[in-house]
């Protein structure tokens, strides 16, 4: 094949991808990593192939790589290899050598390839952050600069952050994105001070750069030198329409000890804050950390991962470790195919006291107890299954959390599988009226309130 001509490489490679487009079946992902693919050369035992960013080189290698090599032997009738490079791979080294020097924290600042915009959760706490953000990614420098994201922690800044460069690093392969921690920056002005290394370069290197992405600028407080040095980059980046996006625990004009001309320029974008998630968001949340986990949700009650999403609700990461604890305890401690509520309980008993369980999500024990009247999984309590049966258990524990606990209607809906405010009201309506006549009814929810004291 060493006598192959550009034309024909172009003709060859459009065949193999039309292969591979069979076989993914995915517009999505083939069109985002492979679409403006292309063979770069064939040696007497290799074909190799030019993809756009280090993502897509990741995500061919460890996902579609197999795919790829069989269409090429189908398409070519070879047993070629397979290499995938990016442009940076094959770049003159005079060009290369002409280049600023990276600054040492930038080789170590890889964007993490699990934070993408379609793993990220959104609901009415951070759709608003969401929609900016996807904006940035897709014009970046054109709208509001810098971007500042604000929130306690754990809550998804540093999830976007990753998710714009991301996004970038795809659709614009070829622009510079950096992504660091204020931390990282403050180390690497403390070297260029010193005239350690290569970091006499910095202003230079920041220059060459398209989007910076800062996690937790709020660690530049107190810090002045360092504060002048990120002053300087800013105006720069910003004075050539590059875009910066910011991440703090609080806003600009909370943020105590940084001097008044970096508040005012950190306030001349846009702020946005991501405040705690509801209780509806939490549980897509678990979800979808269950699914992309690898792991089977259908081994989950459904008032498990209600359960968790009401008591873990403090941020995403507090929700995290307790379901890696919980999946930890039914592998190593307690191995089970099915998980309830009672060994979701003895999972966590560490992070919380069990006795203080029942006091403070009554809700939990009351469906538990419905379903154990009526001889049903919990599951189906909240689930959206409707036989008459399960609706009418369904109606009573509603009824009950109301009556019992005084729940506002729409946390019961939460509760119950996200249902609204009138579908619950409706439900509690409808057991009231029916205890005026109906007997059966009345000694049910007699027995129950005796089983929940």
């Amino acid at each position: 094949m060493n006598n192959v001509t550009i034309s024909e490489f172009k003709s060859m490679w459009s065949r193999i991808l039309d292969r591979v487009h069979e076989y993914i079946n995915d517009d999505q992902i083939f069109n985002t990593f492979f679409l403006d693919s292309s063979i770069y050369k064939i040696e007497s035992d290799k074909l190799t192939i030019l993809v756009n960013s280090k993502f897509a080189r990741s995500i061919v290698e460890t996902n579609y790589k197999e795919c790829v090599l069989k269409a090429i032997s189908e398409i070519t009738e070879t047993n070629l290899g397979l290499e995938i490079v990016i442009a940076e791979d094959i770049q003159n080294t005079a060009t290369v050598k002409n280049e600023p020097i990276k600054p040492v924290f930038f080789q170590n600042s890889e964007l993490n390839p699990k934070y993408t915009f379609e793993s990220f959760v959104v609901g009415p706490s951070n759709r608003e952050t969401y929609q900016a953000a996807l904006m940035i990614a897709s014009n970046p420098g054109k709208f509001y600069n810098p971007l500042f994201i604000y929130s306690d922690s754990g809550l998804g800044k540093t999830h976007l952050l990753h998710a714009i460069g991301n996004d970038l690093r795809i659709k614009q392969p070829r622009a510079k994105v950096l992504y660091i921690s204020a931390d990282a920056f403050v180390d690497e002005y403390i070297r260029y001070v010193r005239g350690e290394k290569e970091s006499d370069n910095l202003k230079d290197y920041f220059k060459t750069i398209d989007v910076l992405l800062v996690d937790d600028i709020q660690f530049l407080a107190g810090k002045d030198k360092t504060q002048e040095m990120f002053f300087f980059i800013f105006n720069a980046l910003v004075n050539n329409n590059k875009q910066i996006v910011l991440t703090s625990d609080r806003h600009p004009n909370e943020l105590k000890g940084l001097e008044e001309r970096l508040v005012t320029r950190f306030n001349q974008g846009l702020n946005t804050n991501i405040s705690k998630p509801d209780s509806s968001t939490l549980l897509e949340i678990l979800k979808k950390k269950i699914v992309s986990s690898g792991m089977d949700i259908t081994r989950f009650d459904e008032d498990v991962l209600v359960f968790f999403a009401n008591k873990f609700s403090s941020n995403v990461r507090e929700l995290e470790g307790a379901l890696n604890r919980l999946v930890f305890y039914t592998i190593n401690i307690k191995q089970a195919n099915h998980i309830n509520m009672s060994l979701a309980l003895e999972s966590v008993s560490a992070l919380i006291k069990t006795k203080d369980i029942y006091q403070k999500l009554d809700e939990h024990k009351i469906i538990s107890t419905v379903a154990d009247y009526y001889n049903l999984p919990a599951s189906q309590i909240t689930g959206k299954m409707r036989t008459s049966e399960i609706s009418m258990a369904r109606h009573i524990a509603i009824y009950l959390c109301r009556v019992i606990l005084d729940m506002p209607f729409t946390k019961i809906g939460e509760v119950f599988g996200g249902k609204d405010h009138s579908t619950i009201m409706s439900a509690v309506k409808k057991v009231e009226n029916q205890l005026k006549t109906n007997e059966q009814l009345k000694e049910a929810i007699k027995e129950l309130r005796k089983r929940l004291k």
